[in-house]
């Protein structure tokens, strides 16, 4: 395993650990959606997670890998000193490790093809995949069964926008500008 990480890629590691810390204090804090759906307050932050994480992949697989697990490590000391329930805990560890892993291995394969390609077809797996791990385990058997539906609408929905615009601003501008 290579590890290549150049300044850029500590900020970007540094931010990828920071929002999925945010994300996870702010799990159980909720936004209705006007219609139907809802969201939690993390998941505006933790939306960037999956962009963030693929701008790591020029470092190599070993250095996204070796962020995912700080990344996951540290929400588990952060949820505990801060009494975060264990069940948002366990959510978070199991969505970080298995989406994560899934997104990164999506995005090796596709490194031929173009940025966005490479983004939306990880996210395609990774966001929904996210979605169900974490708020199955965090609030199943909390919450009633239409409002986890509610939460699995509203989380995808948010999680797929924001990548989006993550994904489209890069090296300080969003892509399609030339200047």
């Amino acid at each position: 395993m290579t590890l290549r990480f150049s300044r850029a890629h500590g900020i970007n590691a540094a931010i990828y650990i920071l929002a999925t810390l945010g994300a996870n204090y702010t799990a159980t804090w909720f936004l209705p959606f006007p219609l139907f759906g809802q969201v939690a307050v993390g998941t505006f932050i933790f939306g960037i997670t999956f962009t963030q994480r693929d701008r790591l992949h020029s470092a190599g697989r070993g250095g996204v890998y070796l962020t995912i697990a700080i990344a996951a490590l540290a929400n588990v000391a952060m949820s505990a000193v801060l009494d975060v329930p264990f069940r948002i805990i366990l959510a978070s560890f199991l969505a970080i490790v298995l989406a994560e892993t899934a997104d990164t291995e999506i995005y090796q394969k596709l490194l031929p093809y173009p940025w966005l390609v490479r983004v939306a077809g990880s996210n395609a797996v990774s966001v929904p995949l996210d979605t169900l791990l974490f708020s199955l385990v965090a609030f199943a058997g909390v919450l009633p069964t239409w409002e986890i539906v509610s939460l699995l609408f509203g989380e995808t929905i948010t999680k797929y926008a924001i990548g989006a615009i993550a994904a489209l601003w890069k090296e300080g501008k969003f892509i399609w500008q030339t200047s």
